[in-house]
């Protein structure tokens, strides 16, 4: 499995309820990404400073690298209002407690 983070830097004006609508408004726009496991969105706000990350854990690369065109990096930096940085790792093993299970590639 992968493992890919999207951070961004968000606007100074950023705020929960407008965050959780964009968040709502595109999560369902994930569904039945072939090679997507799970992603998780994730917010920080603080006076004047706000981060977003976008957390998606992948089959594999190969299906990572394929998702994230140009486009699709050009459509959520307009979507957050600011390019995100990527990071990355390799997911050897994820524990699903709430499911008392162990996934592994």
């Amino acid at each position: 499995m992968h493992t890919v983070m999207w951070k961004f830097t968000l606007p100074a004006d950023a705020g929960k309820e407008q965050l959780d609508r964009i968040i709502s408004a595109s999560a369902a726009s994930y569904v039945g990404i072939p090679g997507l496991i799970r992603k998780y969105y994730g917010y920080a706000l603080e006076a004047g400073h706000g981060e977003l990350v976008g957390i998606y854990l992948w089959r594999s690369k190969a299906d990572a690298d394929a998702f994230y065109t140009p486009q699709w990096v050009e459509k959520v930096s307009a979507r957050w209002g600011a390019m995100p940085q990527r990071h990355e790792w390799c997911t050897p093993t994820v524990v699903e407690s709430a499911l008392g299970g162990v996934i592994g590639d």
